[in-house]
């Protein structure tokens, strides 16, 4: 045995000390305590570096019993195994001593074999245990890590239609995982295992999934929806569960399970006035109540397009006040304890577990389950990460795949064995007649001999090829790393990968580059774009420009009339017509609510042509008649600068109205003091938008 391992001997019989030094002395370092408060003061100093302490009974100042209290209260006695030594023999004595956490117990006086012997073999069951559970923790922290990564997947998909922050499923994650650790501490009432917590966090993540579904338009509303726009919202819930439900193959999944509750019932409330079931108090599973509180917290927090974000203790008094419906008085607890660490818990980026001593715990816990062995510890452990996988898989909607060389072996996620209708494991695919048929004759040698061509320090190929469905042929890409052997020579192993419809692919790109360039609505640029677009148009100083802006006279009266998906459906007709109306070189945005803007280039008048566009517009929508107010600002007059051309405009604008609306105008210096006053700002502290001007 090497010196570096401490033997702490707390004893107060010098002579015991000196006999178990003889015994030990050659092989270990020996720490020696002759009573237990100085033994409590060598484990603080030295910690994990001792490997065993050989701790008496009866002490002075602290006895041996006295110890263990210490080292359960410290949790020293989870990493440093301890033999109690004693002339007592009683079962009493004896029981004590293990229900205490020793693991050995020697009667004196010593038989040096014995002893030598017990303590050889429990530092060496220790040893064991503990690279055990660093194996267990790091396979669980790397699994946690690639959970997480797709937690900020499944983050982008649902919120970058509906304006939310990219960080809000990352929130009501960690937040979920922080209500529920505290509840488990404070309460029995719900019997969660470490494991629950995990699932019930990760699964928290599809909480808002069914939104995928909601009109953008809804979603992204600045204003208070109506009754009719509030009925389609509130039926993501449904929805979300229904997708969920929608997996069969992953039905008896407890990941799946847990989501289906979250996704249907997280907008329940604790008094029964929630929905979509109207279910009350525990009625509602603790799932949906912890994800509840958690996304009410976020939402109050965060900066949405139809309000500011709310302090973190305004949005605790909030929600304790019952102004947000009302929770389960226990959870409100919760939250109570929590917050005073919560910005500093959302602070941190990528949390999985708190701490290395978070993982190393959870590892521990698995490992001292008392109803499974070793073998079935680590199935349930991988039986765990393969729900997690299949599932992820199934919602990416890639077909991902490993390979190995020896035997030569393919594996498929379960979605892709179904895409593709094979088995999810296939022996010797280079000679699979279904593999060929898929990818035809030259596909399979092709990546594999790109695979082998790699080394590890660039291991990854992409290849693109026509994959056959049936009659139908589709280009998709193969992203593989090729996985070669730790050991020097490094061999070639085999490859893990996924194959990516490059339609769908390249579709998903270009909605999401449109996203960010038009209006969601009205398919229109939206003024951020097109102010750039102007920019760089102005700088050609050989052409006349004019930039035009106008809004729908009496608009509100559609939507009080007519309601707000009627003035929606007006907004639409207006930018169609706006499309039919300029030209190709022209351009036309949607500035916000019912204002838009166009700019155009002109070579000698340029009032026929907004006549023309003016007179295109006005007109007829159903029962509502089409009158727009018009106020245009020309480049030569005004300047080249987009700002001071957009005010220009915009005063024209505000001339008209104040003239009785309904006609064009252009800019000229009268108007230069017309916009001088500032909007209202209502009892929420938003700007009133002022459509009268």
């Amino acid at each position: 045995m090497s010196m570096e391992q401490k033997i702490l001997i707390v004893d107060d019989s010098e002579m015991n000390r000196a006999i178990l030094t003889d015994i030990l002395g050659g092989e270990y370092d020996i720490i020696e305590a002759e009573n237990g408060v100085e033994g409590v003061a060598n484990i603080q100093k030295y910690g994990v570096e001792i490997a065993l302490v050989l701790l008496d009974v009866v002490m002075p100042v602290m006895d041996g019993f006295g110890v263990l209290d210490m080292m359960h209260k410290h949790r020293w006695i989870e990493d440093i195994p301890v033999i109690m030594i004693s002339s007592e023999s009683g079962s009493a004595f004896v029981e004590r001593a293990y229900e205490l956490g020793v693991s050995d117990f020697i009667s004196r006086p010593f038989d040096a074999l014995v002893v030598h012997r017990r303590v050889v073999n429990t530092i060496l069951l220790y040893a064991k245990q503990k690279k055990l559970i660093s194996m267990v923790a790091d396979q669980i922290y790397e699994n946690e890590q690639q959970s997480n990564l797709m937690i900020d997947i499944l983050s982008h998909i649902v919120e970058f239609r509906n304006g939310e922050s990219g960080q809000h499923v990352r929130h009501v994650h960690t937040l979920t995982e922080l209500l529920l650790t505290n509840l488990v501490q404070r309460t029995d009432r719900y019997p969660l295992t470490r494991r629950d917590i995990s699932m019930i966090s990760t699964a928290s993540a599809l909480h808002d999934i069914g939104k995928i579904s909601i009109d953008e338009a809804i979603l992204n509303k600045p204003g208070k929806l109506t009754d009719e726009e509030f009925i389609i919202m509130k039926s993501h819930s449904r929805i979300g569960a229904d997708m969920l439900e929608g997996l069969t193959m992953y039905q008896d999944e407890p990941l799946v399970k847990t989501a289906y509750q979250i996704c249907r019932w997280h907008h329940e409330r604790y008094d029964g006035r929630g929905y979509p079931d109207g279910l009350k108090g525990d009625e509602i599973p603790i799932s949906a109540q912890i994800v509840a509180l958690a996304d009410v917290y976020d939402a109050l927090t965060s900066e949405r397009v139809y309000k500011k974000a709310f302090s973190h203790d305004t949005a605790v008094e909030m929600i304790v006040a019952g102004k947000c419906g009302a929770f389960n008085p226990l959870v409100l607890e919760c939250l109570m304890d929590v917050a005073p660490r919560l910005q500093e818990e959302l602070g941190k980026e990528g949390k999985s577990y708190g701490s290395t001593d978070d993982v190393n715990n959870l590892a521990r816990e698995m490992m001292s389950s008392e109803e499974l062995t070793v073998s079935g510890r680590t199935l349930q452990l991988l039986e765990r990460e393969r729900e997690k996988y299949s599932f992820f898989a199934a919602m990416s909607q890639e077909i991902q795949f490993e390979y190995n060389t020896s035997p030569p072996m393919l594996t498929l996620s379960p979605w892709g064995a179904e895409r593709l209708d094979i088995s999810e494991l296939v022996m010797d695919p280079g000679n699979n007649p279904r593999v060929l048929e898929l990818l035809g004759p030259n596909v399979w040698d092709d990546v594999v001999k790109l695979l082998r061509a790699t080394d590890p320090e660039k291991p990854v190929i992409q290849y693109d090829f026509k994959l056959h469905l049936g009659e139908e042929s589709r280009w998709h890409r193969v992203v593989a790393r090729a996985m070669w052997s730790p050991d020097e020579p490094r061999e070639y192993q085999g490859a893990i990968g996924k194959a990516i419809d490059i339609h769908d692919s390249r579709t998903r790109l270009e909605d999401l580059e449109r996203a960010a360039t038009h209006d969601a609505m009205t398919g229109l640029l939206n003024h951020a774009s097109a102010k750039k677009l102007i920019e760089d148009r102005l700088d050609d100083l050989k052409c006349n420009y004019a930039l035009v802006i106008f809004d729908l006279d009496h608009f509100k009266s559609a939507n009080d009339t007519y309601g707000h998906m009627f003035g929606d459906e007006v907004l639409k007709h207006m930018a169609e017509k706006l499309k039919q109306s300029v030209r190709g070189s022209d351009i036309a945005a949607r500035v916000g609510g019912d204002e838009f803007l166009f700019f155009v280039r002109y070579e000698e008048e340029v009032e026929p042509i907004v006549s023309r566009i003016f007179h295109a517009l006005i007109g007829q929508y159903e029962d509502f008649t089409i009158s727009v107010s018009m106020g245009i600002a020309c480049a030569d007059t005004v300047g080249r600068v987009y700002d001071n051309l957009f005010r220009a405009a915009d005063q024209a604008l505000y001339a008209v109205k104040r003239a009785g609306r309904g006609k064009y105008r252009f800019y000229d210096d009268s108007m230069s003091q017309m916009l001088s006053v500032i909007s209202p700002i209502d009892k929420t502290g938003d700007i009133v938008e002022n459509k009268d001007r």
